[in-house]
């Protein structure tokens, strides 16, 4: 009983921080677009999750550091993991290298805060369940 209670909550949790961060991706593809030459980027939603439910590393960027000037003092660098990030293909070309659609990115978007909603739901629905089994 446990085990399915554990898959259920991880699938909702790890679903809710995809949609999440696909939503900061659209948000920046919205606000970059009259950027000249900026490429609308998308996370591969389903392949995403599918990784993460696997446990599969996600791809992990890291940032060297060096010192500049005797006085600085020596960092770690620290790896992030990331998801991959996809690039759109634009429907109709701009003269500006811009691919961004916006028709296309509010569609988007709005899809994707009903989906978080919806799982946002699902989840609180999850809890609720548990309570009142606990409570009798």
């Amino acid at each position: 009983m446990m085990d399915r209670l554990d898959q259920t909550l991880d699938f909702a949790s790890k679903a809710l921080a995809l949609r999440t961060q696909r939503q900061a991706v659209l948000a920046a593809n919205i606000a970059n677009a009259d950027t000249p030459g900026y490429q609308a980027r998308d996370i591969p939603f389903a392949a995403s999750l599918k990784k993460a439910l696997n446990r599969e590393p996600l791809i992990a960027e890291g940032m060297s550091l060096r010192l500049t000037a005797a006085g600085h003092i020596a960092g770690k660098a620290i790896p992030t993991h990331t998801l991959p990030l996809m690039y759109r293909v634009p429907d109709q070309p701009s003269a500006d290298g811009n691919t961004v659609d916006m028709d296309r990115e509010r569609v988007a978007f709005s899809e994707n805060s009903v989906n978080y909603q919806t799982d946002l739901t699902y989840l609180s629905n999850q809890f609720k369940w548990m309570s009142s089994a606990i409570q009798g």
